[in-house]
């Protein structure tokens, strides 16, 4: 636990925070905090779409490059990945002004060579939830559209995989095995690795997760949708890092996947959540330092993807969307 934390319960910080936020940190399974940064506030956002998981910490780096922290599956991971309010989640970080968000989420591997303790950057996305999810900040009356054919910011994805190394990195080796980040670059042939996102909360069967294989996925998690699709259309930048705690449970040569064995992995992941966090936080922020136009190829992508009529448009949704996107449409 940082000296910071020690010095300074989260719950005496001031509730509000005035500057903008420019990156922002999700944490899944097993990452629930940032300890290497200093806290500075602990905000409670209320948005058109409820309550974000938890309440967002804005934490500072050395040099006082402002981070915001949110807990997925909220402060005591009493959230089911189907109940975790999204929408608000999205823009409730939106309001801070946040142009870059990275995510992390445990994940089961779907091929041999990604192995329990590895990480994976994934570069494409196969939906398998049920439609019980909100996965869209529009509705009936305010029809818009948004591309979704590269589901990761390709900046960022090519930032963190230039800056983290495939072997060497990440910690925890045992004797028949180094954790390897893997990402597009270092796949045979530069190929997609592709996540898959079912609805939960149970596992698969194995039936399903040989099916998964032979489409090509990679991984597979219960949280990359909708939190992918409504960053895009609140335009922010989106990368979710991987942390592979199983095999699913396909691979018959190993027992079907137990909630112990996942445990397991993910104490074993944590302590690399941190690291990879503390250094992407570095790189980004120097990264938004150095180059004014960093994460804002979505700037202005959503302004005119409407497809309904302004006299059609009710007020009442304007104003709600307004509180994501001000100023893109006009309120009669």
């Amino acid at each position: 636990m940082s000296e910071h934390r020690e010095k300074l319960n989260l719950s005496e910080l001031p509730h509000h925070y005035d500057g903008t936020v420019s990156l922002a940190v999700i944490g899944g399974t097993g990452l629930y905090d940032l300890p290497h940064l200093k806290p500075i506030a602990r905000l409670t956002i209320s948005t058109p779409w409820g309550f974000p998981s938890s309440p967002i910490t804005i934490a500072e780096t050395e040099s006082g490059f402002k981070v915001a922290f949110l807990a997925r599956h909220g402060q005591h991971h009493d959230l089911l990945p189907s109940d975790v309010p999204s929408r608000a989640n999205i823009a409730a970080l939106k309001s801070l002004g946040t142009k870059a968000i990275i995510a992390f989420s445990a994940v089961g591997s779907l091929q041999q060579e990604i192995k329990p303790r590895d990480f994976v950057l994934p570069t494409q996305v196969i939906d398998r939830t049920k439609g019980i999810r909100p996965s869209t900040f529009f509705e009936k009356g305010f029809v818009a559209h948004a591309m979704f054919g590269e589901p990761f910011d390709l900046e960022l994805n090519k930032l963190i995989s230039d800056s983290i190394p495939a072997v060497g990195f990440l910690t925890g080796e045992t004797e028949d095995h180094k954790p390897t980040f893997h990402t597009k670059d270092n796949t045979n042939n530069g190929e997609d690795l592709t996540i898959i996102c079912m609805e939960g909360p149970q596992f698969s069967t194995r039936a399903e997760s040989k099916l998964y294989r032979t489409w090509g996925g990679s991984v597979i998690n219960m949280s990359v949708l909708p939190e992918a699709k409504l960053a895009r259309e609140a335009e922010i930048a989106y990368q979710m890092i991987c942390m592979s705690t199983d095999y699913d449970s396909w691979n018959e040569n190993e027992e079907p996947v137990t909630v112990e064995t996942v445990v397991g992995n993910l104490k074993a992941n944590s302590a690399n959540a941190l690291k990879v966090a503390s250094e992407l936080v570095d790189i980004i922020s120097a990264e938004f330092e150095k180059n004014n136009g960093f994460c804002e190829s979505l700037k202005g992508s959503m302004k005119y993807s409407v497809s309904t009529s302004p006299h059609g448009v009710k007020k009442e949704l304007l104003e709600k969307m307004h509180y994501l996107l001000p100023g893109y449409w006009p309120v009669k």
